[in-house]
């Protein structure tokens, strides 16, 4: 028999039991304390008596006296007046603060991006005991918020065979237990809702057929878009009646009430990297004539529609995020002047944040890929929409991300592949960035290893 903390007779508590290393934690401090110290007077009596040598500390006046946190202007953020003032004053990482978004309290800005896992074995869209170890992991490893994978509102809109889902009742349980175990390892956890349209049926390992579409005897199924017009080389699309367009709302809303059964705490809606939403976004994929297509009022009029349905069903105090595409990187394409104007949007329709990265919505074009190269389209949304923004790809070093949250780039930011080969990024990033282990998440089984 399960409950909601065991899965499978295997008892995976233990995460909130009675500190035994507390004697073992002070001690380290104080050791700690104590070889800084001596550092210190060492280095007075080294360095007081020469000119000229500037502190390690700078004043923002000292920079030219201009205030980079507080760039943005009037935007109504989740980040206190003067909040990078204060962090600096006492030493704290603004990574390291606390967010909160609606009902929610997020324990530090360092958020897990959706990342598709296609491991889904037995192709049902439920989640495994692999997903379990890799988000809980992730979670003991000290990250604020986990985006749990784009998970399929309905069969045909998963991206591949394998991937996780919420169009079933019976899915529900299987999210439950791996949800349970990232809240009892202090993390916050949301799922991001999926319909992958033209861009579904595709394979990866496991399947075969990789970056290609998996033929309908192996697996494969008809993907549906705004228009019939394919992605580079994979299967052409059907084109969706208004009906169907209903539909899919309805799964969208569908699924997250499941979410909300499942115990997950925020939803996110995924607008971006080419999926069915940000097809009907881009003029250089939806070519319709009717109220779903032309100016962007039309091509916004799905996602808007999703939000309102998703939003009726979910908690009043739960967070509602869109993760959106803010360029396709194409002439006439998708830009950066229309996600503003679709973020402003998702702001009056109950949107919290909205979650910035680029491209993936048409085939070949040039991608300036390098480290920070999507930060200016998140520090660019949450000036002009006046919404909080988290910024993601390519932020692998703990003071690269902190500059983004000092500089007021974003609110948040998301760490993908460093934290595929690092779970406990956010305890190396706070013991770079000076953080005291006994004001980091550490497990308490955890806490000899610290830093």
């Amino acid at each position: 028999m399960q409950d909601d903390i065991t899965h499978d007779n295997f008892d995976f508590r233990g995460f909130s039991v009675e500190n035994r290393h507390e004697t073992e934690l002070r001690r380290d401090e104080e050791e700690r304390s104590a070889k800084k110290k001596a550092r210190a007077k060492a280095g007075k009596s080294g360095k007081a008596d020469k000119p000229g040598k500037p502190g390690k500390v700078k004043s923002a006046k000292a920079k030219g006296g201009k205030d980079k946190a507080g760039k943005g202007g009037d935007v109504s953020v989740a980040l206190p007046d003067k909040s990078a003032d204060r962090a600096a004053s006492d030493k704290r990482p603004l990574l390291f603060t606390p967010m909160q978004l609606r009902g929610l309290t997020i324990r530090n800005r360092i958020w897990l991006p959706p990342m598709d896992m296609y491991s889904a074995y037995a192709r049902d869209g439920k989640p495994t005991p692999f997903h379990y170890q890799h988000y809980v992991s992730r979670a003991l490893g000290g990250f604020g918020l986990i985006i749990v994978e784009a998970t399929a509102v309905c069969p045909e809109g998963r991206i591949s065979p394998k991937d996780v889902g919420l169009w079933s009742d019976d899915q529900i349980e299987a999210w439950r237990w791996i949800v349970q175990g990232v809240k009892d390892a202090g993390a916050a956890v949301a799922v991001q809702l999926n319909h992958a349209g033209r861009k579904g049926s595709t394979g990866c390992f496991g399947v075969g057929h990789d970056g290609e579409s998996v033929p309908f005897d192996e697996g494969g199924w008809q993907t549906v878009a705004p228009s019939p017009n394919a992605y580079g080389s994979y299967a052409a699309p059907r084109e969706l009646g208004v009906d169907e367009i209903h539909a899919i709302v309805g799964q969208f809303a569908a699924a997250a009430g499941r979410a909300v059964a499942a115990g997950f705490q925020a939803v996110e809606i995924h607008a971006a990297h080419g999926y069915l939403i940000s097809q009907f976004l881009d003029p250089l994929v939806n070519e319709r004539t009717d109220e779903y297509g032309g100016d962007l009022e039309g091509r916004m009029r799905f996602l808007i529609e999703i939000v309102d349905a998703v939003r009726s069903v979910i908690p009043e105090d739960m967070p509602l995020l869109v993760r959106i595409s803010a360029t396709d990187w194409a002439a006439g394409g998708w830009d950066l002047g229309q996600t503003v104007m679709v973020s402003r949007a998702l702001k009056e329709h109950g949107v919290d944040l909205v979650d910035v990265s680029t491209g993936g919505i048409v085939p070949d074009v040039t991608i300036p890929v390098g480290p920070n190269y999507q930060v200016p389209f998140a520090s660019q949304v949450r000036a002009h929409a006046a919404v909080p923004t988290t910024a993601v790809g390519l932020i692998t070093k703990p003071k690269q991300a902190e500059r983004i949250l000092r500089d007021g780039a974003a609110d948040a930011v998301e760490i993908g592949r460093a934290a595929l080969r690092d779970p406990a990024w956010p305890m190396r990033a706070a013991h770079k960035l000076g953080v005291a282990p006994s004001d980091v998440p550490y497990p308490d089984q955890y806490i000899r290893g610290a830093y």
